[in-house]
């Protein structure tokens, strides 16, 4: 087998080819039309398996592939398979059915490990017939397994061992020589016994358990058993953030819950049985003792119900107008209403803000005001210094209303939003976390020029503000790996530890 083909192929899947065994070469327009009509035909001959069948995480596909490669035009598909290694050789036996049904197609399927067929009859295998050697040598065609010879003398029907085949070379071998080509009798009561049961053991794999489930979901799985499956795998592959969603139920209110019963696959059975899952208070689910007749079916359909609401809240609702702006997106308007409704545009003039110089504006009048700062000395002179020297390249700086083009107004608004978190400020003790630079050098006289009320306001020293919180996150970390430690790292510092008991 191609080995760049082998790693494209991801665990826990199954691809599998279908072609023509006698193509029209000189029409290939006349093979395609074949092609996509056999895909039609071949899905409703299977459709009364596949409609009673439960996949764990993908279904059996068909589509038409071009040429490509070296790889003449075929129909196929893939299918994920999860934990679930029966549907996988469901598939086989589909392919067997379809193949057998079909006798002008041949299939050819493989996963991770390669031509896993030839894995179950590897005690039949002949001696030169090893994973290098295989390579488009194994085909499912007229119901039974095929593997193109290699030949003993001259003059035999094969391929030498060492010869890897293309496709069509491989097709138009099997053929003029099907007989020839059909596997030992060993090799096909191996693949028949692992087959053995089907389609019978379809309905075997299945399990069926009553669950007290919420009434919408009891009638979504009334109308589509099959989407038991992937409500299964996000409860067992769930997340806290998937979580979240399940403390308030809002699309599957715990309080409509009906007893119902509910089919779900070995498999699918065993995830969730194997979970143990206490849910959260807010949610509404509570459960009886374990000394409960009902226990079982509570605690189960708790869990799907859980994994129904993690789909849910997963759901994205796209906005009807293909490339809309964010404004059009629901989950942006409903963002900005909350925004509303926990008043962050309290001021009108926020809208103002949008703009680059406006924000750096309102940032500086947050440090100033939060550093201590009274109303009055908010004056907007602070910031032209700043934007004198930009004037000449940024009209939008600057313009007749005031700095940085908010307008008195604004400004006024500033002032009063910014007193007002002062005031909510004053009862904290956030100003004196911080250092502050010593000015008592400043000479004497200085607190004459103060008024009896007023307070000299300190710079702030944030080179010493920044090592002292770095030395701190570090102490805490107690040589453990953390922020602080990650950070200096990223830059190239390396602390000593830190011997130091005091």
């Amino acid at each position: 087998m191609d080995l760049l083909r082998r790693t494209a192929i991801q665990e826990d899947m199954v691809q599998y080819d279908l072609f023509l065994v006698q193509p029209n070469l000189s029409d290939t327009l006349a093979d395609e039309l074949c092609l996509q009509h056999l895909v039609e035909e071949i899905l409703a001959k299977v459709a009364p398996l596949l409609m009673q069948y439960i996949w764990q995480q993908q279904p059996f596909n068909l589509k038409y592939h071009t040429e490509k490669g070296g790889v003449p035009a075929h129909i196929g598909g893939s299918t994920v398979f999860g934990d679930s290694v029966e549907d996988e050789w469901f598939i086989v036996y589909l392919l067997l059915q379809i193949t057998q049904a079909f006798p002008e197609l041949a299939a050819r399927l493989e996963d991770n490990d390669g031509e896993f067929l030839l894995i179950e009859a590897a005690d039949h295998l002949p001696k030169w017939l090893n994973p290098e050697s295989s390579e488009n040598r194994v085909f499912l065609h007229r119901g039974e397994l095929y593997i193109l010879p290699c030949p003993s003398r001259s003059g035999d029907v094969g391929l030498p061992r060492d010869a890897v085949p293309n496709v069509t070379h491989a097709l138009a071998l099997l053929s003029s020589h099907t007989q020839a080509c059909l596997a030992s009798p060993k090799i096909r009561t191996a693949l028949g016994k692992r087959l053995e049961g089907y389609p019978e053991k379809i309905q075997a794999n299945l399990h069926h358990a009553h669950c007290f489930l919420p009434a919408g979901i009891a009638t979504v799985l009334a109308q589509r058993p099959d989407l038991v499956a992937p409500a299964v795998s996000a409860f067992y592959l769930r997340d806290p953030v998937d979580l979240q969603a399940c403390r308030t139920f809002r699309t599957f209110p715990a309080d409509t819950r009906v007893l119902t019963s509910v089919t779900f696959t070995r498999c699918l059975y065993a995830q969730m049985q194997q979970q143990h899952f206490t849910p959260d208070r807010r949610s509404g689910f509570t459960l009886p003792a374990r000394s409960h007749p009902q226990y079982r079916a509570h605690e189960l359909g708790m869990k799907l119900a859980h994994g129904f609401e993690i789909l849910c809240s997963k759901c994205r609702q796209p906005s009807l107008v293909p490339d809309a702006p964010i404004s059009c997106n629901p989950l942006w308007k409903g963002f900005l209403n909350s925004l509303k409704k926990n008043g962050y545009f309290r001021v009108s003039h926020y809208s103002a803000f949008n703009r680059k110089g406006d924000c750096l504006y309102f940032s500086t009048m947050c440090y100033v005001n939060i550093s201590g700062a009274k109303d009055e000395e908010l004056d907007s002179d602070d910031l032209d210094d700043d934007d004198d020297d930009d004037d000449d390249d940024d009209d939008g700086v600057k313009g007749p209303t005031g700095p940085l083009g908010v307008g008195p107004e604004a400004l006024e608004g500033l002032k009063k939003y910014m007193a007002e978190m002062d005031h909510e400020l004053m009862g904290t003790n956030i100003g004196q976390s911080f250092n502050q630079q010593d000015t008592s050098k400043a000479g004497p006289g200085k607190e004459d020029l103060l008024g009896e009320d007023d307070e000299e306001i300190q710079p702030l020293n944030i080179d010493l503000n920044l090592v002292t919180n770095l030395l701190e996150s570090l102490s805490s970390q107690a040589g453990l790996a953390g922020p602080a430690s990650n950070l200096l790292q990223s830059l190239g510092i390396h602390l000593p530890p830190n011997t130091d008991r005091s």
